[in-house]
């Protein structure tokens, strides 16, 4: 049996991903409050971690900032797409994570050199691509989802409608106003 490795890249947007979608769970698309809490609360941390990069040098403190400001950004981005709860938030939070991501791991590629570093670099371009286009991708699958339901609802509606239309008065008013109900018209 093979074991598939993973790079840090690929594991944190594993995590992003996953966290997203259960954001929604914890907190109410809208809700403005957990939004502005959220944000609050990413600037706080971000201060706080940056504060600690200080205290180191070169390459190492260039890392530090890098995964303070991704860890930022994470949070942010989160807070954002539930609130405005859209497939395009979402590819938008999906895509500025993976950016705020792909800025840590080439950081961590300063590190190394030659072919090496050459390398490191290219991994964590296609980590970010990849992650760019399967936010795409999810975006217009959904989008596409929500359009086909639309369409059945409608049909689904008209059906309805059509049926009323051998009622007459307020039968068929109430038959209307049920279908209209039903179908979210």
């Amino acid at each position: 049996m093979r074991t598939i490795k993973f790079s840090p890249v690929m594991r944190a947007l594993a995590v992003c991903i996953g966290t997203l979608a259960l954001a929604g769970a914890s907190q109410a698309a809208g809700d403005k409050g957990a939004y502005e809490s959220a944000k609050a609360s990413a600037k706080s941390t971000y201060e706080a971690a940056k504060t600690k990069c200080d205290a180191l040098k070169d390459n190492a403190k260039d890392i530090c900032v890098a995964e303070a400001k991704a860890a930022r950004t994470r949070t942010d981005e989160q807070a954002e797409a539930v609130y405005k709860n859209t497939p395009k938030a979402r590819q938008h939070a999906i895509d500025e994570i993976a950016e705020a991501d792909y800025k840590v791991a080439k950081e961590r590629c300063d590190d190394r050199t030659g072919n090496d570093k050459d390398v490191c670099v290219k991994v964590a371009k296609a980590a970010l691509t990849k992650a760019k286009a399967d936010a795409k991708a999810n975006r217009v699958s959904t989008d596409a989802k929500m359009d086909a339901s639309k369409d059945k609802r409608e049909a689904d509606y008209k059906v309805a409608a059509e049926k009323c239309e051998a009622m007459t008065g307020d039968a068929k008013s109430a038959c209307v106003k049920d279908a209209k109900a039903k179908y979210g018209m």
